[in-house]
């Protein structure tokens, strides 16, 4: 690092900062970073930004949607690799709680990569979860 990390809810990056982070953190298989579009829309749509730099560098951001009352679904969370073990992503989920009412559920899917993080961090584990991809009909 070259200096203090600087945590920034007020501030959005753009999506080719957010997918150049992305790609370091090792996420980017997983998400769309090929279509800057789709990239930017779900910035734009997200309920709740938090971004880590060091200096005018992105190394760290999680991505969420929630009604700040009941329910949190934190979308993504990432650390540029170079920084990740530094506290970085914790200081980021702190960030966001601190943003949410009192009595707000935060709920995660694990990446494969991340596989235990979350447990060793408080979170309890759910298997009562379900998905729908685009192009499927409902039956």
């Amino acid at each position: 690092m070259t200096g203090p990390v600087e945590y920034r809810t007020d501030a959005r990056p753009s999506a080719a900062e957010y997918i150049d982070a992305v790609r370091r953190s090792g996420l980017g298989e997983r998400l769309p970073v090929d279509d800057p579009a789709l990239m930017q829309a779900a910035l734009d749509a997200s309920d709740v930004v938090v971004t880590a730099w060091d200096g005018g560098r992105l190394v760290g951001f999680l991505r969420a949607v929630t009604d700040f009352a009941l329910i949190c679904y934190l979308q993504e969370l990432g650390v540029d690799a170079a920084h990740q073990r530094d506290g970085i992503g914790l200081a980021l989920q702190r960030e966001m709680r601190a943003l949410l009412g009192p009595h707000c559920k935060i709920r995660v899917s694990e990446a494969p990569g991340a596989a235990g993080y979350y447990g060793r961090h408080g979170y309890t584990c759910h298997d009562r979860s379900w998905e729908l991809l685009p192009g499927q009909p409902l039956v």
